[in-house]
Formats: C-alpha cells, structure tokens, sequence
C-alpha cells in the first residue's frame, strides 16, 4: 500500500509543572491540560518536542493527537530522538527480545508490541503465524505507518532462527475512535492489508501445542485474547480428568486447554453464541471432544441454574470481561466479583480448584484479590460451612509478551484457589 502523508511538522511544547513533573516521571501520556504553551497549528503525528516550565531544557520527544484528551503521547524521556527507520527498528527489536523465551516455546502467537508498556504509546502488534496486525488506537501514528510496517518485517530473520514463520502479511486494524476520525487517510480502513496478500482472514495457529484461530477482520481486538496464554497453560495442567466449567469462555481459551489436557467434560458458558461457536472450532481444530458443552445466556443466570440443577465441577475458570470503564463504577465491579465468587463455591466439587480472573485496569490487584478472599472467608463462616478451608495456590498477573511499563498499562490478574469442603 502506497500512502503519502505530509513531513511531520516539529513544535515546541510547555507544560505546566503537573505536567513536567509527569513526564520526569516518564508517564507516557501528557493531558491537554497540562500544557502551558503549544507551537500551533498542528497535525495529528506532528512532533512535540517537550521542554520543562522553568528550566527550558529538553526533557522528551512526543507525537500530536488533536483529537484526544491525551495531546502528547511520549517516545523519549530526557533526550531528543530522530523519528526514522532506526528509530523504529530499534523499538520494535527491543520489544522482541522481551519475549525470546516465549519463541522458545511451541507457540506461533505473540504480542510483539504492548503500546505505551513498549515505548510505543497507542500502537499494539499481534503475530499470529505469518500474519502481523498492527492496531492503532490513535491517530498519531497516521504519518509513520510505512515506517512501522518495515520495522515489523525487521524481526523475520529472528523469527527464521526460532523455526517460526516468517511475517508475510500486515493487516491494519483500527480502534473505534479512529476508524470514524474526519482526519484518517482514506486508504486507511479497519481490516486493510499493508503488506503482502491475505488469503484467509482465519490463522489458525499454536499456543504451547494447542491450536486455536485468530480472526483477523472481524475478531475483536486484533482477532485473539493473547494476555490469558500462560494462564490457560496452567488451566490445562489441572484439566486431567477434571469437570470442568469455563465461565465467560468467548472463544474458548480455557475450555480448548483444558479439553486438550485431558479434562472428563468442559461447560463453556458465554452470553454470545457467535461466541461459543468460536470455541467449538477451536476446539475441533484439537480433536473431536464429544465432552464439550456450550451453554449460551447470562452467566449469572445460567450459574444460577447450574446451582439449582446440582451441578458440581472440579475445576472452574471464571474471567468476565472489564466491570469498571469509570472510577465511579468501581464498587458494582466489585460487588460483581463477590457475586461471582459465590456462585462458583455453591457450583464447586469437594475438592476443586477455582480459577478467578479481572481484566478491570480500574479495579487494583490489591482489591480484587481481597474481595475474593473475603468472599472466601464468609463461605467458611456460614452456617452451613460451604468452605472448610482453602489454599491460595497462586496469584498471577500478565504473560511475558504483556510487559507493564506505568501504572495503568497493569489490568490482568489472576488468582487460584483450592477449595476443601
């Protein structure tokens, strides 16, 4: 794809002394608010280059958003920094040398690049076999979309070494805010290819040995949840023999390990049945598991009839999507994390392990592991003793290729449990 963007246009850029004080913090985000002085007009991708309030010194390099709250999304601290090919490839190897140990692995799916937890504020990469998708969540990055498809493909001789595909397709995939922006390229549409040719809008690929399908159009994200992987490993280590109930499965990343581990029956239980059919493919592409269940409607509900069947389950995996998009919305996420902990005890076998997960950035580790703990506690408490005791195996948080780089780039946690009753 050929696009011509005009030359990014360099401007001078105050802040305010909340504003300095952030970057020296090197937050990756500066606010409309804390700018002082901005050389005007300007475009979106148009450099800023950042200087402190009193000492007129050079303190970071950042690309323009006109058109969000964050107007200055950083690329360097303390120094300046030359926006070319060099610049791009080097960020983009760091990256990739992150998740060396993942490569290692008979894994053929990886998150080459975290936006601002990699130095690259707004712009995530998915690999999943040949295919790379690059989504871009802001407009800043418009100008240099040549340069980061080429820096992409710079990882492919590593790749040769680890036996991995080599990238032969870049698909661009673009967030809502920009896809429906006045000021994006024409060319530039959700779904567009910007290298190579795609055959097949479906990749099938493996994580640790177990295959699962990425849809690179019109999945959500970048076509494939990848942050859970180490997670659904573990899970699938539990598995053998194991009935298992997978709570917001979506595609079936828990429920297709756990089948693949060797699981007696796997319920999967999502509120979408385009859903749910994702995760019988999956799970087809691993075998012909007639043990697997698919149950479509609240998962409130459907846990609540499962209690009222007298269902019990040896293991039991719920990870519901984000409560809270707001601080305001914090208390009912939480309220909704003790509901769902109980609802699992009442469906929990003797002697089962359940497998908690918040995806919630609102919600800190610390309150969602001390919600569920209390919940833990009431149950021990109760008349009638739904807990004996527990034991808190592990706690986790996010996989190799999810790196956290400032405070709000941290959103996934995990905790289990063992459960005696």
């Amino acid at each position: 794809m050929n696009l011509h963007f005009p030359v990014p246009k360099v401007h001078a850029c105050k802040l305010t002394s909340a504003g300095e004080k952030s970057v020296r913090k090197q937050h990756p985000w500066i606010f409309e608010n804390s700018i002082s002085k901005l050389d005007a007009p300007y475009q979106n991708g148009d450099i800023a280059i950042i200087y402190g309030k009193k000492s007129n010194k050079l303190i970071g390099v950042g690309l323009l958003d006109k058109e969000s709250m964050i107007r200055v999304r950083m690329l360097s601290f303390g120094k300046g920094a030359t926006l070319n090919q060099a610049f791009f490839n080097q960020r983009i190897q760091e990256a990739f040398a992150q998740r060396v140990s993942l490569l290692k692995t008979d894994t053929t799916s990886f998150r080459l690049l975290f936006g601002e937890n990699d130095h690259m504020p707004g712009c995530i990469v998915d690999v999943y076999e040949h295919a790379a998708v690059l989504k871009l969540y802001s407009l800043c990055w418009q100008p240099y979309m040549a340069l980061l498809a080429e820096a992409i493909l710079s990882i492919n001789d590593q790749l040769e070494k680890f036996n991995k595909q080599k990238i032969s397709t870049i698909v661009l995939r673009l967030s809502r805010n920009v896809s429906k922006s006045m000021y994006i390229h024409s060319e530039l549409k959700d779904g567009a290819v910007l290298y190579g040719r795609l055959e097949k809008e479906v990749v099938v690929f493996r994580e640790y040995g177990v295959l699962f399908s990425a849809h690179l159009i019109k999945g959500h994200k970048t076509g494939y949840f990848l942050d859970h992987r180490d997670n659904r490993r573990k899970v699938g280590a539990f598995a053998q023999n194991k009935r298992v109930l997978d709570v917001f499965s979506y595609a079936g990343g828990f429920s297709v390990h756990a089948l693949a581990g060797g699981a007696s029956s796997v319920t999967s239980v999502d509120i979408s049945k385009q859903a749910l059919s994702l995760a019988s493919e999956n799970a087809s592409l691993n075998g012909n598991f007639k043990q697997h269940i698919c149950l479509a409607g609240d998962a409130f509900e459907i846990m609540n009839s499962l209690i009222k069947e007298r269902k019990s389950y040896d293991l039991i995996i719920v990870d519901p999507p984000s409560f809270a998009k707001r601080s305001d919305e914090i208390p009912s996420a939480l309220t909704s994390y003790n509901r769902l902990i109980q609802l699992a005890i009442k469906l929990a076998s003797k002697q089962a392990v359940l497998v908690m997960a918040s995806c919630t950035s609102r919600v800190s580790s610390d309150q969602f592991f001390e919600t569920i703990e209390h919940a833990l506690q009431k149950a021990q408490r109760t008349s009638h003793s739904l807990v004996r005791s527990y034991e808190i195996l592990e706690k986790t948080f996010h996989d190799i290729d999810h790196p956290i780089g400032f405070p709000e780039g941290a959103y996934l946690k995990t905790i289990y449990i063992q459960l005696r009753k």
